[in-house]
């Protein structure tokens, strides 16, 4: 929990330098997700930052906020917080309160204690995971809209886990029969170092640069847009489909989630 939780902390400091001295125009800036300014998207990451808080500290708060959340007029996440009257800099401020209470409820837990979450109950180790995955595609989406770079960095393999272990979601996701069978995939760190997955003899093979997976599997490149190569039908076609996140299926250029 320590190496997971002091990755997301980094997460959050590579993000909160794209947006620390943001001028109230940039931060209304629309972003490539559809419908959302900068604002809007770090208020999303707060909105879920709490709701984890709440889901790891207080379980039963959780659900009855969750049922609560999903009720009509329920207001979803804006149950949490809204960005409504706030000022950039009034939302960064309480994005650094809410992500220090995040981590901390994390570090009191066991890796396999089970979360409840709004879809199946996830370990902790999981669920710090999926926070540093949206944290840092929310913040490939800040970088694009300030058009800023956003250095990769070898956090990039808790992302590329995620990509390759939701590889059954992204079928049952779009309502698609998943074809079993196994994928080797293949990925360059950032680091140079090699980062593999699947049977070595797998006939099926994804490889590539680990940024650039990690920029699919979280819909904010589309496939033809990068170098990594499919061999295989079964690679092909993962690669076409690809989503790392819950929600329904998105395109790059509609992304959220």
């Amino acid at each position: 929990m320590d190496q997971i939780c002091d990755d997301l902390a980094a997460e959050h400091s590579a993000l909160d330098s794209l947006v620390a001295n943001l001028t109230e125009e940039q931060w209304t800036t629309d972003t490539p997700a559809a419908g959302w300014d900068v604002k809007d998207t770090i208020v999303h990451i707060i909105q879920a930052d709490m709701a984890a808080s709440l889901a790891v500290t207080n379980a039963n708060g959780f659900q009855a906020a969750k049922q609560k959340m999903q009720t009509s007029g329920g207001g979803g996440l804006d149950f949490f917080i809204t960005s409504k009257g706030k000022t950039g800099e009034q939302i960064l401020a309480t994005w650094r309160s809410e992500r220090a209470k995040m981590l901390e409820a994390f570090r009191s837990r066991g890796p396999k204690d089970r979360i409840p979450w709004f879809g199946p109950d996830m370990s902790t180790l999981s669920f710090a995971t999926a926070r540093l995955m949206e944290t840092w595609s929310h913040g490939q989406d800040v970088a694009d809209t300030l058009d800023q770079p956003w250095p990769p960095t070898d956090r990039l393999k808790h992302v590329c886990h995620i990509g390759v272990t939701t590889r059954g979601w992204s079928y049952v996701n779009r309502d698609m029969e998943f074809p079993g069978g196994d994928v080797r995939v293949e990925l360059t760190a950032p680091s140079g170092a090699l980062w593999t997955w699947g049977p070595e003899e797998a006939p099926d093979r994804l490889t590539g640069s680990a940024e650039e997976f990690a920029l699919v599997a979280t819909q904010r490149r589309h496939p033809s847009d990068t170098a990594l190569v499919a061999e295989g039908n079964l690679a092909a076609e993962w690669l076409g489909i690809a989503q790392a996140f819950a929600g329904p299926p998105t395109l790059p250029e509609g992304r959220k989630g």
